[in-house]
């Protein structure tokens, strides 16, 4: 099976699939993707996104994101939500290039998990009921994308060196994201030199600080998402192996 999903246009589309989760079962491949912006899904794209069957759509964007960027083009027989999860914008290209990377990446995170409480309830809710094939982006499939994605990993039972590993590898697509800034941002400088980053350290730092926080992941989910237990069992009998 694939991890990564090749497309011309579109950035950082995997698959979340092949890690081993709660009571030693695998997660379905198949089933849940992550990605970047669908806006630029045309021609070849989508009919290779076609052919993944996805049924629902999760964009985790702003509605003025949408606005301007556009969003997934409409496609028979595909829900599409938008649940923006991010309650404080900030301009990534122009973080002060002195202070620490990771740990203000982690802050901003945690900003998130207590802004978007209800966003990532909803989220998580969606993902837990769906039958089909699903797929959540937000704009570069990095930050919001990569939250939601681990938070769905741990209550999956997956190990966190997997999921810190999952995140770490949309460093495969930091080439990727920086040319298209540069592209979308003639003369401008790009402040922040680690714009498109995502390593490991950043999602350990999220994952401790939920942890020292809430006492742990699923504990965040159940008492601040206020995430029902019966979600969560929902959650693993859709998305891993029998």
């Amino acid at each position: 099976m694939r991890r990564h999903i090749a497309f011309d246009r579109l950035h950082n589309f995997r698959d979340l699939g092949g890690y081993r989760g709660a009571g030693g079962r695998t997660v379905r491949w198949g089933r849940l993707y992550r990605s970047g912006s669908l806006a630029r899904l045309a021609g070849e794209d989508r009919e290779r996104f076609l052919a993944l069957g996805i049924r629902t759509v999760i964009d985790l964007r702003y509605p003025w994101e949408i606005e301007a960027q556009g969003r997934v083009p409409e496609l028979a027989g595909t829900d599409y939500l938008n649940l923006s999860i991010e309650h404080r914008p900030y301009d990534q290209a122009e973080i002060d290039p002195a202070v620490d990377p990771w740990r203000y990446l982690a802050d901003r995170y945690a900003e998130v998990a207590v802004d978007g409480v209800a966003e990532l309830r909803r989220t998580i809710e969606v993902i837990a009921g769906d039958s089909g094939p699903l797929v959540f982006h937000c704009k570069s499939g990095k930050d919001r994308t990569g939250l939601v994605a681990a938070l769905v990993l741990v209550l999956l039972g997956v190990a966190e060196e997997d999921v810190v590993a999952d995140f770490a590898l949309t460093e495969l697509a930091t080439d990727r994201l920086v040319a298209e800034w540069r592209a979308a941002h003639p003369g401008r400088e790009l402040r922040w030199p680690a714009y498109g980053r995502a390593p490991a350290e950043v999602m350990r730092l999220v994952l401790a600080d939920l942890a020292a926080t809430y006492g742990s992941v699923e504990d965040y989910a159940t008492d601040r998402l206020g995430l029902d237990r019966e979600v969560i069992a929902r959650l693993r009998v859709n998305l891993l192996e029998p």
